[in-house]
């Protein structure tokens, strides 16, 4: 049994890994697979059903569903990419700089974490796109102010133990300075833990953006949202639901694929629930 324990992380590594791999590649090259300009209306052809000419069907505007998800998953991915990305840059560097320097810096530093975690995350972005708008750069930036706590408290923990390591305390003795110290002994061995928190929080940053969407305060019509086409399609689910389905589909899938990834790699990573001795 625990050998064929030690072969199923892989094979959900490879699964996992494929899918979100795919769903990436489907984003970068929606242009060139879509097969329909995601904005060109057609009266006619308004609210029709699964086709040959339209295999998802299209929109109330006569907008061919298929090409508009496959530039929602690309909107989508890239904003929370941005926001997890900037979240993670500056998280990370107060979360090391509070293990690292401690005192007063460390409470200064995680209090003002403590101050943005008392808000509840979806409050929280709703109030920063209130004062600076609706659109993708306040949805990428208000995401972004939501997840930079987590990465400040999920990173300063381990780093208060590596800080205190021999291999850091030999680094000082030698007169290596706090940036290199910081970035190149103590980051590096924090990947795993970086990794694994930074693909969960991709698939929770997908679901943000599509509530946001979903309320009108992200991606502004008529550019694609897999959020904004969910909103427009339930208003329609008793002529034709397709819109809200596969747009609601689309982003469970992407959710989906994410999270499994996260959990795999934090299974694989994590030596306490490998359940090898």
């Amino acid at each position: 049994m625990a050998t064929a324990s030690r072969h199923k992380p892989p094979l959900l590594l490879l699964f996992a890994g494929g899918g979100v791999a795919l769903l990436v590649l489907v984003a970068l090259f929606a242009p060139v697979i879509a097969p329909y300009d995601p904005l060109a209306q057609s009266i006619i052809a308004r609210l029709k059903g699964p086709s040959a000419a339209h295999w998802l069907g299209t929109d109330q505007f006569g907008r061919d569903l298929l090409s508009r998800i496959l530039h929602g998953l690309r909107a989508s991915l890239a904003i929370s990419a941005a926001a997890v990305a900037i979240a993670l840059a500056i998280g990370g560097t107060i979360g090391l700089a509070a293990a690292y320097y401690r005192g007063w810096t460390e409470r200064i530093l995680m209090r003002l974490m403590d101050i943005l975690f008392a808000f509840p995350v979806m409050l929280l972005a709703i109030g920063i796109i209130a004062m600076l708008g609706p659109g993708s750069g306040p949805t990428a930036f208000a995401i972004a102010t939501v997840y930079t706590p987590i990465f400040a408290r999920l990173l300063r923990g381990p780093a208060l133990v590596i800080t205190e390591s021999d291999y850091v305390s030999g680094a000082k003795a030698i007169g290596a300075s706090d940036f290199r110290i910081l970035f190149r002994h103590v980051l590096p061995n924090l990947a795993s833990v970086v990794l694994v928190q930074t693909s969960l929080l991709l698939s929770a940053a997908i679901l943000v953006e599509a509530s946001l969407s979903f309320l009108g305060l992200g991606t502004q019509p008529p550019a694609p949202s897999l959020g904004t086409m969910l909103s427009e399609g339930r208003n329609f689910l008793m002529l034709s639901p397709w819109s809200a389905i596969f747009s609601g589909f689309a982003i469970l899938l992407l959710a989906f694929a994410l999270n499994l990834l996260g959990d795999v790699l934090r299974d694989m990573l994590d030596p306490r629930l490998r359940g090898e001795k």
